[in-house]
């Protein structure tokens, strides 16, 4: 019952993730639009766009990643291939912007990045637990006291 939780804990914070990064790229393209300088001779409209296109992808991303664990929490399964690489690459990319966070954004930030991290690695490693005992013979152990005595 508490890997279910986890994993809808998980889904939901990283669909939120998802809307607030979206929204902060939404008001950073903005930004820049409104500008109206130059940044190494880029154009302005082309680094708005650009800006609107990466929040829009990460935030996709993100909703990807809760789906696919809101959908472990539905149906008590661990995920299939697909579904575990692209949690297994969101981990990874939310341990590596924790690293860059605290230099950057702070404590704070990093101390969230790895809250998420933990969440996310927490429900790969509670449903693969069942992925291991589902195997054939994997509940068989060795066997237990001296070999009986076998006369020729």
């Amino acid at each position: 019952m508490a890997r279910r939780t986890v994993a809808a804990v998980a889904a939901v914070v990283l669909m939120v993730e998802a809307v607030v990064i979206a929204l902060l790229n939404w008001v950073l393209g903005l930004v820049v639009d409104h500008q109206d300088m130059s940044l190494a001779d880029l154009d302005p409209g082309a680094m708005t766009i650009a800006t609107w296109v990466a929040g829009g992808l990460i935030g996709l991303y993100l909703i990807g990643c809760g789906v696919a664990l809101l959908r472990m929490a539905v149906r008590d399964l661990p995920p299939g291939r697909f579904a575990r690489v692209l949690l297994i690459t969101c981990a990874v990319t939310h341990g590596l912007l924790g690293a860059f966070a605290v230099g950057l954004v702070g404590w704070p930030a990093f101390a969230f990045m790895m809250v998420v991290l933990g969440l996310i690695v927490l429900s790969l490693f509670s449903y693969d637990e069942e992925r291991d005992g589902a195997r054939p013979g994997a509940e068989e152990g060795p066997p237990v006291g001296p070999a009986p005595y076998t006369s020729a």
